[in-house]
C-alpha cells in the first residue's frame, strides 16, 4: 500500500460521516439531467462552436436556465464574462506543404490526407520558403529530467520535426519521466509553444494514433475550417509561423528519402543524451487566411454563500464543441459526450443546490466556459482574469465528457494522487460501494486536456474524474471496450450525439459524487491543498500566503 493510499485510508472515516449527515442519497434528477442534455446536444443548437449563431443560441439558454433556477448572476449584474478571440479560417484550397531532399527527391502533401496545417500568426498570408528540416525528437526541454531536445541547435530559420507524447511513452520506469503517464511535455500545446521558444520558423508533430490517444480523423476535425485563438496585442507573433501535423506514413517516406529510418530516429529520440538531428531536406509551406475578430462568452452563475460568501467552491464544464462541417450529410457536431453532458451536469448540479434545505455556508460558483476545444482557452482567460480570487478559490471541479453507460464499481482519477480533495472523492465513492482507482491510461494525457488544468497551473486545487471502467454488471473489459469504441467512432465526430434511451445510470451516480463533494467543501472551513509532491503545490502556496498576507 502507497503512502497516498494510507493518508486516503487514514481520512476516510471522518468524511464519511460528516456526508452522510448532509448530503441527500440522490439529489441529481434524472429527468433534469435529461432534458438539459437533449436540448444542448440538438442539431438546433449548430453544434455549439464559438462565434456563430450556436454559441448565440447556447449562451442564451444557459443563462435563461440558471435565471429560471434562482440562481445569481456571476460577474456583477451579468451571467457572462467576454473572451477577446480571433478566428482564422485558412484557405484549403490554398495551403500547400512540400518536402525537397537534397538527393533529388520531393513530395507535395495533399491537405487533410498527409497533413494539416495552420497558424496562430493573425495575418492575412504566411509563409516558409525551403527551411531546413531538423529532428528533435520528443521537442522537449525539460530540465527536472535532464532532458533538452534542443541542446547545440540553432532553430532560427528552421522547422521542427516533433514526435508525439513525450520519451517516457514506450519506456514503463516511472522514474523516466512518468513512464506510461503522460507528462504535460507530452502535448501538442506544449511542442508548438516550445518550438517558438527556440525560435523555430515552424513545427510539424508526426501522428501516430497510440502515443496521440486519437487517430488521424480526430487531427483534421480538430484543426481544419475556422480555427479560434485568444486576441493578443501582438497578433499572437510570438508563434511559430505555421504549426502542422503530418501521417506517420509521410514521416516515414521523409525519412527514408534522406537515407535514415523513422522507426530508428524514434529509437534514438527516447534515449537519455539525445541531440537533435539536420535531415538533409528542407520543407516549404504556405497559407491564406480568412480573418475575423470576436468575443466568446464565459457564462458564469452563482449560489451566494451564507456565513463566508467571499469563499468559492467552483464547478466547471465547458459548452463549446466544433459546429457544422461542409461534408454532405450529417455535419453537425452534437458534441453530446464531449460536453452536452458535463454543462447538463452543471445545470442538474445547480438545481439540485437550490433545492437543498439550507444554503451553502460558501458561494458555490457554476462556469461554463467557451473554446475548450480550441485549447482551453476560456478557461485560460478566467484563470487570467477571475472574476473570484484565486487565492480564496477553495476547489475546481471540472466535468468533460460524462460517459454514457450503466453503473460501476470503480471511479477514475485523472492525475490520481495530486491532491487532497481525492480523500472527498473516496468518502463519497464509499458510500455508492465503489473504489477510487486512478485512470486506466494515464498515457493519454487527459489530465492536460481539459479545464481544470488551467486552474491546477494557478495553483487551485483540481478534482477530474470519470466514470469507472469495471461494468457492474458486464465488468471491467466491457467497459474499456465502451469507452474504446466511443474514441475511434464517436469522439470529435458528428456521431458524438444523444439518443432516447441511452443508458445515463453511470453517469448520473459520478454526479451524485460531485454533489457530494461539493456539499461538503461548501460548508467546512478548510482550504484542501495540493499534495507535497504536486507540481502545483507552490504556486497554491504562495496565493495563500499572499492572501493571509505573509
Amino acid at each position: 500500500m502507497s503512502l497516498f493510499d494510507r493518508r486516503i485510508l487514514l481520512l476516510v472515516p471522518g468524511l464519511f460521516a460528516a456526508c452522510v449527515t448532509t448530503t441527500p442519497s440522490k439529489p441529481v434528477l434524472q429527468n433534469e439531467y435529461e432534458q438539459y442534455l437533449a436540448t444542448l446536444s440538438a442539431d438546433e443548437m449548430e453544434g455549439r462552436k464559438p462565434g456563430t449563431e450556436g454559441e448565440r443560441k447556447t449562451v442564451a439558454y444557459l443563462t435563461e436556465q440558471f435565471r429560471a433556477l434562482g440562481l445569481a448572476p456571476g460577474n456583477g449584474g451579468s451571467f457572462v464574462q467576454q473572451v477577446p478571440m480571433v478566428e482564422i479560417t485558412t484557405s484549403s484550397a490554398a495551403a500547400r506543404m512540400r518536402f525537397e531532399a537534397a538527393n533529388g527527391w520531393s513530395r507535395d502533401l495533399k491537405y487533410a490526407e498527409d497533413v494539416v496545417l495552420f497558424t496562430k500568426r493573425v495575418l492575412p498570408e504566411v509563409s516558409i520558403e525551403k527551411a531546413p528540416l531538423v529532428f528533435v525528437g520528443h521537442g522537449v526541454v525539460a530540465p527536472e529530467y535532464s532532458w533538452n531536445d534542443y541542446a547545440g541547435i540553432d532553430m532560427h530559420g528552421k522547422v521542427a520535426v516533433i514526435l508525439i507524447n513525450d520519451p517516457g511513452f514506450d519506456n514503463p520506469d516511472p522514474k523516466f519521466f512518468r513512464g506510461r503517464a503522460m507528462t504535460y511535455y507530452g502535448r501538442w500545446t506544449y511542442k508548438f509553444e516550445e518550438a517558438a521558444r527556440q525560435g523555430a520558423a515552424g513545427a510539424i508533430i508526426v501522428h501516430e494514433t497510440a502515443p496521440a490517444a486519437y487517430p488521424w480523423g480526430t487531427v483534421v476535425n480538430s484543426w481544419t475550417g475556422a480555427l479560434i485563438d485568444k486576441s493578443s496585442p501582438d497578433g499572437n507573433m510570438g508563434r511559430v509561423k505555421v504549426e502542422s501535423w503530418i501521417t506517420q506514413t509521410q514521416a516515414e517516406a521523409l525519412f527514408t528519402a534522406v537515407g535514415g529510418s523513422y522507426a530508428a530516429a524514434k529509437a534514438r529520440a527516447q534515449q537519455p543524451g539525445f541531440k537533435a538531428e539536420p535531415l538533409s531536406a528542407t520543407v516549404s509551406a504556405g497559407l491564406t487566411n480568412a480573418i475575423r475578430r470576436t468575443d466568446s462568452a464565459n457564462v458564469i452563475a452563482t449560489i451566494p454563500g451564507a456565513k463566508r460568501p467571499q469563499e468559492y467552491v467552483l464547478y466547471t464544464a465547458h459548452w463549446d464543441a466544433f459546429g457544422r462541417s461542409f461534408a454532405p450529410g450529417d455535419n453537425i457536431f452534437n458534441g453530446a459526450v464531449d460536453n452536452a453532458t458535463g454543462v447538463a451536469g452543471l445545470l442538474s448540479l445547480a438545481a439540485a443546490f437550490k433545492r437543498a434545505k439550507q444554503p451553502p455556508e460558501r458561494t458555490l460558483v457554476f462556469l461554463s466556459v467557451t473554446a475548450e476545444e480550441q485549447g482551453l482557452l476560456g478557461s485560460a482567460y478566467y484563470a487570467a482574469n477571475p472574476i473570484f480570487p484565486l487565492a480564496q478559490t477553495v476547489a475546481v471541479m471540472n466535468m468533460d465528457a460524462i460517459a454514457f453507460g450503466g453503473p460501476t464499481r470503480d471511479v477514475s482519477v485523472v492525475g490520481y494522487g495530486a491532491s487532497e480533495l481525492e480523500t472527498y472523492l473516496v468518502a463519497a465513492a464509499a458510500r455508492q460501494d465503489r473504489v477510487v482507482k486512478p485512470e486506466p491510461t494515464p498515457e493519454k494525457g487527459f489530465f492536460f486536456r481539459s479545464d481544470h488544468f488551467n486552474f491546477a497551473k494557478v495553483g487551485v486545487p483540481a478534482l477530474y474524474f470519470k466514470l469507472g471502467v469495471d461494468d457492474r454488471a458486464r465488468g471491467a473489459a466491457w467497459g474499456q471496450a465502451q469507452l474504446d469504441e466511443y474514441e475511434a467512432n464517436d469522439y470529435h465526430k458528428p456521431s458524438d450525439e444523444y439518443r432516447k434511451g441511452v443508458d445515463l445510470r453511470g453517469g448520473l451516480e459520478d454526479l451524485q459524487l460531485l454533489y457530494a463533494i461539493g456539499a461538503r467543501l461548501a460548508n467546512e472551513k478548510s482550504f484542501p491543498n495540493w499534495y507535497p509532491s504536486s507540481e502545483f503545490r507552490a504556486a497554491r502556496d504562495r496565493s495563500r500566503a499572499i492572501m493571509q498576507g505573509k
